[in-house]
């Protein structure tokens, strides 16, 4: 950028109009990236009623850095008998000479803002990757103080201890499959509490919600990430159940999709997180499994409301009763909102209900003992082997990507060592599925729910579908159940 003020670069445009009659159109706060501009707008328009007879910028670059949008404006120019003087770059525009001349400027002035846009876009993208902070507000729960990172002095978060109370508060309710964010909503008002100083808004409790910012990031985090497309910029044996994550949109993206991880990139920040892991991935499965909001009405008509979704589109199915009879049905919600799908078919509440049950029984009979989950000790042994077995297949995939340009040599080379780290994952996997049946517990509990089914309160049944189902995709054609198990 030029040091030069606005003011001096007017008065050397006003020396090149020698005494002419003159009018000053200054843009102040915006690039010459693109001519969506005010007073560049007006000036144009005073062109095309023949109010202009020459145009005089300081440099080439002040009034146009793109190609494409200095051609257009040199057109209108000529259309209209418009002279175009650059007060320090002389170019004579009535000879081919001179705007050939122009045309190799303005390729360089475009080259110039591109350039600096990759200068600022490469060194955005390798300070985050460095847990540097990057800006932006702070995000409920934390407080912003200054750190040094590799000599570097920066910022990092900091729990509030009184907000990280009220973020694990929305994460606990969340957790529970009957719980909205108009519940959590209601039960923070309750309690008296405030946003600093605002209301709460479903758009705010889920921010909160999808936010790895507040996670204890361990290794079933990084790959919580891995599996959904995310590109993680640090280690899977970084991760140890302590920090949070920084979340950033990759390059290709312009604005970030809270619904998705795809294609985001994923840092270990420098800050303690203050959720613990399981329970964060719970609640953002949750999140991710919805396409809209939950309905406003409390599921009542039936307890897989919440856990079943339309087979043709995605959305909520919710339970509703006939006017004039007894029955219950399953609908669409986006077909009841929009009309944007053309529903699932006809499904009474009572057969499915039915099916689901029986398809409960039928899954939970093929276990003796179910993997424990939970708040239990971690065996540290199995996290060592996990983090082991995610470093090989970060290798494995390394390599692979190295055999397209590989000699015969270095191709025999590759082919060995992934061989060998393969037998090492083979055994790694069995160490680990041993480690783990150590941990199983007995499914007495869950099996004497579903013997007693219908003696089990609405509460009760919910919490017993959330267990064992993670979603259930309808249509009258066919039932799709995804386990947890």
């Amino acid at each position: 950028m030029d040091s030069i003020s606005i003011e001096q670069q007017i008065d050397l445009c006003q020396y090149e109009a020698r005494g002419e009659v003159f009018k000053t159109y200054v843009d102040r706060g915006y690039s010459g990236k693109n001519t969506n501009r005010p007073q560049f707008t007006q000036m144009m328009n005073d062109i095309k009623h023949g109010f202009i007879h020459a145009v005089i910028v300081y440099k080439l670059d002040r009034i146009s850095r793109s190609i494409l949008d200095f051609s257009n404006m040199m057109e209108i120019f000529s259309k209209y008998k418009v002279q175009f003087i650059s007060a320090t770059e002389k170019f004579d525009t009535s000879s081919p000479m001179g705007n050939a001349m122009l045309n190799i400027c303005i390729v360089f002035a475009q080259l110039e803002r591109e350039t600096i846009q990759k200068r600022v876009t490469d060194a955005y993208y390798s300070r985050s990757r460095k847990s540097f902070y990057m800006g932006g507000p702070v995000p409920y729960g934390f407080r912003k103080v200054p750190t040094v990172i590799d000599g570097i002095h920066t910022s990092m978060y900091e729990p509030v201890p009184e907000e990280a109370d009220v973020v694990r508060l929305i994460y606990e309710m969340y957790s529970q499959p009957d719980t909205s964010y108009g519940d959590i909503i209601n039960k923070l008002k309750e309690l008296g509490i405030k946003k600093r100083d605002k209301d709460w808004a479903r758009p705010r409790i889920r921010d909160i919600l999808v936010n790895p910012i507040y996670v204890m990031a361990d290794l079933d985090i990084y790959n919580f990430f891995i599996n959904n497309g995310a590109t993680v910029a640090n280690a899977p044996a970084d991760f140890i159940g302590e920090n949070g994550c920084y979340s950033y949109k990759s390059r290709s993206e312009k604005k970030k999709n809270a619904s998705t991880v795809e294609g985001n990139q994923i840092v270990l920040a420098p800050h303690k997180g203050i959720v613990e892991s399981a329970m964060w991935l719970k609640c953002r499965e949750k999140c991710m499994s919805q396409k809209q909001m939950i309905p406003s009405q409390k599921a009542k008509n039936s307890w897989l409301c919440g856990k079943i979704k339309c087979g043709e589109c995605g959305y909520a199915l919710i339970a509703k009763r006939f006017k004039t009879r007894r029955h219950r049905y399953l609908l669409c919600s986006n077909k009841l909102n929009s009309k944007a799908c053309c529903g699932a078919g006809t499904l009474y509440t009572d057969e499915v209900e039915k099916l689901v049950y029986c398809e409960m029984k039928k899954k939970l009979s093929q276990f003796r003992k179910l993997s424990s989950s939970g708040s239990c000790v971690p065996d540290t042994e199995q996290t060592e082997l996990e983090i082991e077995r995610a470093g090989i297949d970060t290798e494995i995939n390394s390599l692979l990507e190295k055999v397209r340009d590989s000699d015969n040599a270095l191709f025999r080379y590759i082919n060995e060592r992934i061989n060998d780290l393969d037998k090492r994952k083979n055994g790694i996997e069995e160490r680990i599925k041993e480690l783990k049946q150590k941990k199983d517990i007995p499914v007495d509990e869950i099996d004497n729910h579903l013997t007693m089914w219908d003696e089990l309160s609405f509460y009760d049944k919910r919490q017993v579908a959330d267990t064992l189902i993670r979603v259930i995709y309808a249509t009258e054609k066919k039932i799709t159940i995804q386990w947890r198990i």
